[in-house]
């Protein structure tokens, strides 16, 4: 299996439509199905600084992207993590048959990387409707910082967890 992570072109948003809508019925991501907006409204937002995705064996399996915080959600944040130097990881999914094959760690990765080169602190929400995702994220080092509950989601899901990513200290 060749993995290859490249940054996300405009012509990659259809086969990422697809991806997305595949994988939503296990993962329950996103979890208002079907969207309110437009697929590709839902893959490039605003505030989104660079988005990548995953090929294997030449086919998209795979997408996350990097986003300024704004808003309410960005003030959760501040307060949460004492800084205003944040970048979202955000809209992170693969394929339903590449789960589990380090796929969404390479998308993980790369985009915490770039995080940190931009001398930022990752954070990311997620609402739990399967424990996995913040299992998943915790596995990572990811630290639970807060909950909100935003007007968007429906009142019978739990509070979106927030959390944050601090960076591994170098070795001494």
């Amino acid at each position: 299996m060749t993995v290859v992570i490249r940054e996300r072109r405009a012509e990659d948003l259809a086969v990422l439509a697809e991806v997305l809508a595949e994988q939503q019925p296990t993962s329950r991501y996103p979890v208002r199905w079907p969207l309110w907006v437009p697929v590709e409204d839902f893959l490039v937002r605003p505030g989104e600084e660079r988005a990548w995705v995953a090929e294997v064996d030449g086919r998209v399996v795979g997408h996350v992207a990097v986003y300024t915080p704004a808003g309410d959600l960005r003030e959760s944040f501040v307060a949460a993590t004492g800084t205003e130097e944040l970048a979202e990881l955000a809209v992170l999914f693969v394929a339903s048959d590449v789960v589990g094959t380090g796929v969404g760690g390479r998308l993980h990765d790369t985009a915490v990387e770039w995080i940190f080169a931009s001398g930022r602190q990752p954070v990311l929400d997620v609402v739990p409707v399967h424990e996995r995702a913040v299992e998943v994220y915790r596995h990572r080092g990811w630290q639970v910082v807060g909950e909100v509950q935003p007007t968007w989601l429906a009142a019978d899901f739990p509070e979106m967890v927030l959390m944050t990513l601090c960076p591994v200290p170098p070795a001494t």
